[in-house]
């Protein structure tokens, strides 16, 4: 029986600790919050995160970062981006060198614009293998169809995850291109919050529409000049991960977007929220990286002016649309 370590007890981390547990796997699930872990173990559910949902009783939880990576054959890192580094390095001292390490988070660090999977490579020196696509946790949690990618620079370590996280309503499908399924989980989110904008200011679904089209085609620009794959961003963990959370009303970077386009302020909207909207940091890096690479990415470039100068959401809008004409 395996041992799987959970790093981090958010929404889609429990739904992947509880995926798990009910294959049969040894499954241990970290949380930050002690109150939280204690809370879990005693109630079997995740009130903050997934209210009056049932738990497996397998789920081993805890608050002990030391106690949670111990020995743990696989670990799944599920935490905020932004917190990623500074709780991977507090696990290195716990952590084994045959350890298998999966990335489920969606994000790009300030400063030094890297992936969830470049921070934990650099931190432990491991190949690690990321997990994305179009997935709710609720939806997951009901076991309603959803398919995902598994990227991997290893081949037979792809097959052997695959396998891990399988089950008759979640399927895996393998990918060779871990930067470009990263990125596309990572950016796609930004271009949630410029939906949502859109929606919130009444915009129409013909808006949404080319604002979904016009962001996939900036994402691909961006992708193909880190290095990563075209056609990857054709695939699960990029168009398909895009217009969920485009459309999708559960998707947090949407409904920052929406109340945006509503007139609430940034700081109102996050200071209500329980849970990390990632696009609201990824847009920063998102910015810088276009500039790093020279890639033209006006839709992320009106996001960021909006979430960090405060730009008025109709006026980025009316910049989009004045831009000189071009061809597609």
């Amino acid at each position: 029986m395996e041992k799987v370590s959970v790093i981090g007890a958010g929404s889609w981390g429990t739904t992947l600790a509880n995926l798990l547990a009910e294959k049969g796997y040894e499954v241990k699930l970290w949380a930050f919050e002690k109150d939280l872990a204690n809370d879990i173990k005693r109630t079997s559910i995740n009130s903050v995160y997934l209210p009056g949902i049932q738990l497996s009783q397998y789920i081993d939880v805890t608050a002990d970062l030391g106690y949670a990576v111990t020995d743990a054959e696989y670990i799944l890192s599920v935490i905020p981006t932004q917190f990623t580094r500074s709780v991977f390095r507090n696990a290195l001292t716990y952590l084994s060198d045959t350890s298998v390490i999966v990335s489920a988070s969606k994000g790009i660090e300030h400063g030094s614009l890297l992936t969830v999977s470049s921070i934990l490579e650099d931190l432990t020196g491991l190949k690690v293998s990321v997990l994305s696509g179009p997935s709710f946790a609720e939806e997951v949690m009901k076991k309603l169809p959803t398919a995902v990618t598994l990227a991997s620079h290893d081949h037979s370590n792809a097959l052997k995850l695959q396998e891990l996280f399988t089950t008759e309503h979640f399927r895996i499908y393998t990918n060779s291109d871990v930067l470009g399924v990263e990125l596309g989980g990572a950016l796609k989110n930004v271009m949630a919050i410029a939906s949502g904008i859109s929606d919130g200011l009444g915009l129409g679904t013909s808006t949404r529409a080319a604002l979904i089209t016009r962001g996939l085609a900036e994402m691909t620009r961006l992708g193909v000049a880190m290095g990563a794959q075209e056609k990857t961003f054709g695939g699960l963990s990029g168009m398909g991960d895009l217009v969920l959370t485009c459309t999708g009303t559960l998707s947090r970077n949407y409904t920052v977007g929406f109340r945006l386009g509503r007139g609430e302020t940034l700081e109102n909207i996050l200071s209500g929220m329980k849970m990390v909207a990632e696009g609201v940091a990824t847009s920063e890096s998102a910015y810088e990286l276009a500039k790093k690479h020279m890639v033209e990415m006006p839709i992320v470039e009106q996001i960021y002016l909006v979430i960090k100068d405060n730009k008025q959401p109709h006026d980025a809008v009316k910049e989009l649309m004045r831009r000189s004409p071009k061809s597609e």
